[in-house]
């Protein structure tokens, strides 16, 4: 006898049979049990979530000839018909092969006719929404005004793609994705009912590599018990699959703990012997440091996963919460930038060597704090209290030779009298001057404001600043109060927090006194001196000279415009 798919052995035949899908499961039933089956379902979920499968028991469900009931008995001849696919009353169409609307019109021409065998005619329709525009319209007279013999079942993978007069027709069912702890009980049912020798490490790789899917679970459960000769192990699904081994994972977060970095290069390297997926090890990574995150927050949580290890108890304790962030975030990143780097293996390495590196600050009373943009701000290792704030970028706005201002990082290495200043008030530099227009106007810049809220605040002019009360007075130009709303203030606060590190607090008039120059005139301005400046060197420009002189020419002041260049030289 030829060998049977996993997933075609195990396929439900019952609706108790189904995994994970409850809520669609129970509304079938319900449905079958007061007679209220509609003319019409949409099965809509990702691939192998149990579309088809659902159908077809439903299809055996009310063609079952123990009676309509919400559990088919699979003994009778109309179960044991469509089990074998040669019930001749449930036509089931792939949709993806059979897109033309001839093809749709030659189906539905049998619609009027009475079934042969069951007490319903089903037309089972898979991935529907691949049928064309036609063959929509074509089946929606049918499900308008069907025959009260016929039932439809349509399964897609992108509902979004229906027309809305079809889905108003039809009972919608979504299905999920399923946890991995749900395909996890199906794959050590199955291997139990197989007689396989398994280990619980290999069955929980599988169940995550699945995605959500039972039938990409099964399909890998194929694949690694030909891959370890009837076994489905830890190691060899790992081998299988191109996945980073357990220990490796162990030894990298550890040597990051413990600061070893010849461990962790060493780690690396060892890596590089066998085959591997290094985003796939990426995500390994992010798993354990997401487990430890929980576990430093919500340990009760973790314990319910069954993800409290050893490692993940020893991590929890030894790497502090602002840490385990950092290396998540920095695992994001790395992973993202993996295909633009010169190998996987390098883009890995430098991945774990941004890790070591980096560490957040610990900001104290030198003014540490978060960078602008709300990103936070890092030092080297080792590097804390006062020598990490020293080290950690502070903001530095001086005005530019056109007047135009400049936001610069400053490194710390002020004058003392600054120093002293910043440390005596617990401010920095950019807080102090913030009634300066050019300080607010290098702010706006900075910031990436758009829309009305980019409008508003080129248009603002700081007045007055209190640094007790850190309350920011400015003057809005007159005949534009109505840019001004609550939301658009607050998005202002939180970017200029990020920008100076502190909590401001803004107030704005629209009484039109502006005392200094806003954004917008500080643009403006800029944009006259690099036309004036441009007009200038035409003029100076010994071909033009020559052509004004010889065809008595003049130059049109509005025609020129600043190059590319002298912009940048400014």
């Amino acid at each position: 006898m030829s060998y049977q798919a996993l997933a075609r052995k195990w396929r439900p035949r019952r609706f108790a049979d189904v995994v994970g899908q409850d809520h669609v499961v129970n509304a079938l039933r319900n449905a079958i049990q007061q007679d209220r089956v509609h003319h019409a379902f949409l099965f809509s979920g990702t691939r192998g979530v149990g579309k088809t499968t659902l159908a077809r028991i439903l299809a055996k469900a009310v063609n079952c000839e123990q009676g309509p009931q919400a559990e088919p008995c699979g003994e009778c001849g109309a179960c044991q018909g469509v089990d074998e696919g040669r019930f001749i009353d449930l036509i089931e169409i792939d949709a993806a092969s059979r897109t033309r609307v001839d093809d749709t019109r030659e189906i539905l021409d049998n619609v009027q006719y009475a079934p042969t065998q069951g007490r319903y005619k089903i037309y089972l329709i898979d991935e529907v929404h691949m049928l064309s525009g036609h063959s929509f319209n074509a089946l929606l007279k049918t499900l308008e005004e069907p025959p009260s013999h016929v039932k439809f079942l349509l399964a897609t993978t992108d509902p979004q793609k229906l027309p809305a007069t079809i889905l108003s027709r039809c009972l919608q069912f979504n299905l999920r994705l399923l946890t991995a702890q749900e395909i996890s009980g199906q794959l050590e049912t199955i291997v139990r009912a197989e007689e396989l020798s398994f280990d619980d490490v290999g069955l929980d790789i599988l169940s995550r590599a699945a995605d959500g899917s039972m039938r990409d679970g099964l399909s890998l459960l194929d694949q690694s018990i030909a891959f370890g000769d009837g076994s489905v192990t830890g190691r060899e699904v790992r081998d299988m699959l191109g996945m980073i081994e357990s220990h490796h994972v162990d030894a990298i977060l550890r040597a990051l703990a413990g600061k070893d970095g010849a461990g962790l290069i060493e780690t690396v390297a060892s890596m590089a012997e066998r085959p591997i997926d290094y985003s796939g090890a990426l995500d390994e990574l992010l798993t354990v440091l997401h487990n430890v995150s929980l576990f430093q927050i919500l340990p009760d949580a973790v314990a319910a996963k069954q993800a409290d290890s050893d490692l993940v108890k020893d991590l929890a304790l030894s790497l502090s919460k602002e840490d385990v962030q950092l290396y998540y975030q920095i695992g994001l990143m790395g992973k993202r930038d993996l295909p633009l780097a010169p190998g996987p293996a390098s883009g890995f390495e430098m991945t774990m060597l941004r890790m070591f590196t980096f560490s957040p600050d610990a900001g104290d009373d030198a003014g540490g704090g978060p960078s602008p943009g709300g990103a936070t701000s890092v030092s080297p290792p080792g590097a804390t209290g006062k020598k990490a704030a020293r080290q950690s970028p502070r903001i530095k706005t001086t005005s530019g030779p056109s007047g135009k201002s400049n936001v610069a990082l400053d490194s710390g290495q002020g004058s003392g009298v600054e120093k002293k200043r910043a440390g005596r008030n617990g401010k920095n530099k950019t807080e102090l001057s913030l009634s300066d227009p050019a300080v607010w106007t290098g702010f706006v810049e900075d910031s990436d404001f758009t829309g009305v809220t980019q409008e508003l605040a080129m248009n603002l002019c700081p007045k007055t600043y209190d640094p007790e009360t850190r309350v920011l007075t400015l003057s809005l130009v007159a005949g534009l109060a109505s840019m001004r709303s609550p939301s658009r203030q607050k998005m202002l606060e939180e970017k200029l927090e990020a920008f100076c590190g502190v909590s401001v607090r803004l107030e704005i008039t629209d009484d039109g006194e502006i005392s200094g120059e806003t954004p917008g005139m500080a643009r403006a301005r800029r944009e006259q001196e690099e036309k004036d400046a441009a007009l200038q060197t035409l003029m100076d420009d010994p071909t033009v000279q020559d052509l004004v002189s010889a065809f008595d020419a003049t130059v049109v002041p509005e025609s020129v415009r600043p190059g590319k260049q002298q912009r940048n030289s400014e």
